[in-house]
């Protein structure tokens, strides 16, 4: 295991972006660092996913293996996020 370099978080942007997901009851995201920092926190997160995401997501699946508390929400087609948007929506709705 390569260890991260002394500085990587030098300014503090992810121990602060930390505490705030911390305080949060969700996080909703699109793949970003945000969204794997939320998902290795075990805070409750709501990913936005691309067609053809990262290899990380899988294919097919609103779960993930490495993040238990994620659910993904996907686009149908590459560029097509109104989908998305309006599924993260309606769940927040009912949530």
């Amino acid at each position: 295991m390569t260890p991260l370099p002394k500085d990587c978080d030098a300014d503090g942007a992810f121990l602060g972006t930390a505490a705030l997901m911390k305080a949060c009851d969700l996080v909703v995201s699109s793949d970003t660092s945000t969204a794997h920092l939320a998902g290795a926190l075990g805070c409750p997160l709501w990913l936005m996913a691309s067609a053809y995401p990262e290899w990380r997501w899988l294919d097919q699946r609103t779960d993930s293996p490495w993040y238990p508390t994620a659910r993904l929400f996907r686009q149908p087609s590459v560029g097509d996020w109104r989908p998305v948007a309006a599924a993260v929506a309606e769940a927040l709705s009912t949530r």
